[in-house]
């Protein structure tokens, strides 16, 4: 399989993007994420994907929680902050405020809608694992704007390793 044509299909599929909230004791996390998807309505299960390297994972893997925060498509400078991990401030993340959700897990403020997730499965599949969490919180703080997604954006992500994942 040519790898920069299964690059140039993947990066077709439409994905959303999310800050995904992680943390563990004292230490949290946000990280940008674009495999996100509701896997399940009764219960209702939100899957994400994460690189098994990256600091969220850990935290995901400790905690058991995770928080989903969309974010409105009118503001993707964002994810590019939150592409690595974050630098956590009193009441903030990358100077983002932040409030400690139902799981602990860290729920943006000023995120557009956020879900609260515990893990109720995990998948290694290779380079990520699958965290399926079970949302026990959630909330919307604006009804009216649409939700980031990657094709808002010029980042690519998924398709084949190449130099930087």
């Amino acid at each position: 399989m040519d790898s920069e044509l299964l690059n140039k299909v993947t990066w077709k599929i439409p994905n959303a993007l999310a800050l995904i909230g992680s943390g563990s004791g004292e230490e949290w996390n946000g990280m940008t994420a674009s495999w996100v998807t509701q896997l399940s309505m009764e219960p209702v299960l939100i899957g994400v994907g994460v690189d098994n390297k990256a600091v969220t994972h850990r935290l995901i893997s400790q905690s058991g929680s995770f928080s989903v925060n969309l974010w409105p498509s009118d503001d993707t400078r964002v994810f590019v902050k939150f592409s690595k991990p974050a630098v956590k401030e009193e009441g903030s993340l990358n100077g983002r405020p932040v409030h400690q959700g139902v799981t602990g897990a860290p729920i943006f403020d000023e995120s557009l809608a956020w879900l609260d997730c515990e893990v109720r499965q995990s998948m290694d599949l290779g380079t990520h694992t699958l965290f399926i969490g079970e949302v026990v919180a959630a909330g919307v703080n604006d009804d009216d704007k649409r939700a980031a997604a990657m094709s808002d954006t010029k980042m690519k992500y998924g398709g084949v390793k190449r130099g930087g994942h």
